[in-house]
């Protein structure tokens, strides 16, 4: 299947956990894929697989924080395939902390990278994107943007919900352009982020009784960048194994 045969895609966080399937299934449907992070090594990785498989993908070192680093990715996305169709905001930064435990400096941090980066990336990419036939943004928020999960990480929630509002205002803005904005919003997923976690406290609250894989996330990033979901903009797709459903 080449559903993005001719078309560009970014994504940021791609170069490990869903950032990565996602930059995979894009480069195996047709798509040239950017993959933006600041882990050089890994992001080459991708990059790498990626060409063994016969896809097309370049790696950008990117700090998602930065107003000029995003101002220079434009840039070199100009400069490299004349634009872009496709922008996955994926990056972002947990933390496991209380309230009394998190610190204004981890607050904001975590904010920075998970919320603003949102705002930044998709506001510096507006021009090419306007310029697409098709365009689409996946901002990828969480359960803990709709809901207090365990009552820590109050600065992930935060932003996460953050995410979660954003997208629906410029899902709201640009849908007369024809531009789509949705989100993602994954449940407890075997990623980098899990960590050595013990997996049985997610397990136990999700109704599929498993957490999920990178993979089965980067199968609806897709679907939503897709024009196989052409007239959903403005939507918040689940996948939680149910947690949300409880």
């Amino acid at each position: 299947m080449a559903r993005f045969h001719g078309k560009t895609a970014l994504v940021t966080g791609g170069a490990s956990g869903i950032g990565r399937q996602t930059a995979l299934r894009f480069a195996a449907e047709g798509a040239t894929v950017v993959v933006a992070d600041v882990q050089d090594g890994p992001g080459a990785e991708v990059v790498t697989e990626i060409a063994k498989n016969g896809g097309t993908a370049v790696f950008l070192h990117l700090d998602v924080t930065s107003e000029e680093a995003w101002a220079a990715a434009v840039s070199a996305v100009t400069e490299q395939f004349g634009g872009l169709d496709i922008l996955v905001n994926n990056a972002g930064l947990g933390h496991a902390e209380t309230l009394e435990e998190t610190t204004l400096a981890l607050y904001e941090k975590v904010v920075a990278v998970t919320q603003t980066s949102v705002f930044l990336g998709t506001k510096a990419f507006a021009p090419l994107l306007k310029a697409s036939s098709s365009a689409s943004v996946v901002n990828i928020s969480s359960i803990f943007g709709a809901s207090g999960g365990f009552g820590t990480s109050p600065a992930y929630h935060a932003a996460k919900g953050a995410v979660r509002t954003l997208t629906k205002n410029i899902a709201v803005e640009w849908a007369p352009i024809g531009i789509r904005v949705n989100s993602i919003h994954p449940g407890f997923i075997e990623t980098p982020m899990m960590g050595d976690t013990a997996q049985e406290p997610y397990v136990a609250t999700t109704p599929l009784g498993r957490v999920g894989k990178p993979e089965e996330v980067a199968a609806a990033i897709v679907f939503l960048a897709s024009d196989d979901a052409s007239f959903i903009t403005g939507a918040e797709l689940f996948v939680d194994g149910g947690y949300i459903a409880r």
